[in-house]
């Protein structure tokens, strides 16, 4: 992925400025920055609960948290050892859901690129590249 991220095809379909411009055609209630950044707030939750909720409800996916092992040689080793801590997989309902609460949040971070004169992909393209320079010194 050398190229900008302008091209990046999302599915077989859509680029990142395709998705960013039609935001901006359909984004008419919620225009103003202080709903935008509200609503980016509260599809982040929504997606915090559906998590939750695959977890409680569903049962499809299980969480077995303990405390991260950081007693290692290298980063890489570090890395390696990390856990996601996260066991089983999203049944089809719950990944369902997922992704709509995911889209909208995506939707909503269009919007606020828009409002801002941000394109999407040119933050997207700037990560990268930091993360794509840094590596595993990024320390995500």
């Amino acid at each position: 992925m050398d190229a900008n991220l302008n091209t990046l095809k999302i599915g077989d379909n859509i680029s990142c400025n395709d998705f960013q411009e039609q935001v901006d055609k359909v984004l008419i209630r919620h225009k103003s920055i202080l709903d935008i950044t509200t609503k980016l707030n509260e599809y982040t939750t929504r997606i915090n609960r559906a998590v939750a909720k695959s977890v409680t409800s569903c049962g499809c996916i299980e969480i077995h948290a303990t405390k991260q092992n950081y007693d290692k040689d290298s980063l890489n080793e570090i890395k390696d050892s990390m856990k996601s801590h996260v066991e089983g997989e999203l049944c089809p309902n719950c990944k369902e859901i997922i992704e709509e609460e995911i889209g909208t949040c995506l939707f909503y971070l269009a919007a606020l690129c828009n409002i801002l004169d941000i394109e999407l992909s040119d933050a997207m393209m700037k990560e990268y590249n930091n993360i794509k320079t840094l590596g595993i010194f990024s320390l995500k």
